[in-house]
């Protein structure tokens, strides 16, 4: 298909980078039968505490049932407060409710796209019971600058959703905090379809969640399958979900996790090419990145467009690269300018300014496992012609 002289091509915001190895993997639980939370899942649990360097770690259904778990797991409920970042996904902020908590709105910086750390003391109260930074498309929130200015008894609970691989002062995500929540989402690095991963270095915060992953149960089901009586159901002492991951997503993850390395190397090696090749684009200005602190795990290649100079809006610079077929995205959203938050809490777009301008005016752009030096050239030229 042609347009004028110009062919286009069709590249996509993020392909998840899958094999026949995947597809291999899956035979095993298949043959076997046992298809929900079992061997695999524990064998997946094992490998990414192991490459995270942290104690313990479970696997669930999605980062956002992962995020729950740990606040639940934290004894977040009514009356308590949590502080989130005002740009993130919707999730951040959604699991607090689900705690009957109340999320506290923290500005953010626009180059890093990261959590204002400057503006975190101020929402401290005495209710507050724990702060989720969010590691940003691969980017690791502060976390030693937040720990500085929080009280020592307000827990710090990662939303890692896109960090998988990505270190912080020689620190692997999920090893930061208290506990961590990570997303194996298509668009993410490594994928299991849906899926996520808890991780926490304190035992019994780990056994809280272990539990309440499972309904509640005092054992897991492979526990009692296994044992002399498997007949016997186990005692139920708390409220729990049913939050298990299947082990069909294992098979598929422990195939995923064996790559993450040098898919992390690959993407690292693109946005290096991109922010080369683009540094002549004054309005795009990319995600800045402290070399010496943070190895970025590049989940997604985010640019702040500058509306002071850019030579039209965002959303319809977005429009052109569509039309070139070329996929964009804004980097994620402003929570509290979403509707629902919006009218609950009676905040105003302006209240956090970062947000705002970070709602309106990041654009991610194509950065995955399957692209070829074609693609990435094809991008480039497409947001030089604007």
């Amino acid at each position: 298909m042609t347009q004028g002289a110009e062919k286009i091509r069709k590249i996509p915001i993020a392909v998840p980078a899958l094999s026949d190895e995947e597809w291999q993997a899956i035979r095993e639980p298949l043959l076997s039968g046992w298809l929900t939370q079992g061997p695999k899942v524990s064998a997946f649990e094992k490998e990414f505490s192991k490459l995270h360097n942290v104690n313990h770690a479970l696997a669930v259904t999605s980062c956002t049932t992962a995020l729950h778990l740990a606040l639940a797991a934290m004894g977040v409920g009514p009356g308590d407060e949590v502080i989130v970042p005002a740009f993130t996904w919707v999730a951040t902020a959604n699991v607090v409710l689900y705690c009957g908590a109340t999320p506290v709105f923290c500005d953010v910086d626009i180059t890093t796209f990261n959590i204002k750390v400057e503006d975190i003391a101020s929402k401290i109260t005495e209710r507050t019971k724990a702060i989720i930074p969010v590691h940003l498309f691969g980017l690791c929130a502060d976390i030693d600058a937040i720990r500085a200015v929080i009280p020592s008894h307000v827990k710090i609970l990662e939303d890692a959703a896109c960090a998988a691989g990505a270190s912080y002062k020689g620190r692997f995500a999920g090893s930061l905090g208290d506990m961590a929540a990570f997303s194996f989402h298509p668009r993410k690095s490594i994928t299991t379809g849906e899926g996520g991963m808890v991780t926490a270095n304190d035992k019994d915060l780990n056994r809280l969640a272990e539990i309440m992953r499972n309904h509640g149960a005092e054992i897991s089901e492979e526990v009692r399958h296994n044992s002399a009586k498997p007949y016997l159901l186990p005692d139920f002492k708390m409220l729990g979900f049913n939050y298990r991951m299947t082990d069909l997503q294992a098979a598929v993850g422990l195939v995923q996790l064996g790559k993450l390395q040098s898919f992390i190397k690959e993407r690292q090696t693109w946005a290096e090419y991109y922010t080369e090749q683009l540094k002549s684009i004054e309005w795009l200005k990319p995600q800045a990145v402290l070399k010496d602190i943070t190895q970025h795990a590049w989940q997604a290649y985010v640019c702040y467009v500058d509306p002071k100079i850019a030579p039209m809006p965002r959303n319809d610079m977005m429009d052109v690269l569509q039309q070139k077929g070329i996929a964009t995205r804004p980097g994620t959203h402003a929570v509290h300018m979403l509707t629902f938050y919006k009218d609950k809490y009676g905040i105003k777009a302006d209240d956090f300014p970062g947000a705002k301008a970070c709602d309106q005016n990041t654009m991610a752009i194509p950065l995955h496992n399957k692209m070829t030096k074609e693609d990435f050239d094809y991008v480039i030229e497409g947001l030089k012609s604007i």
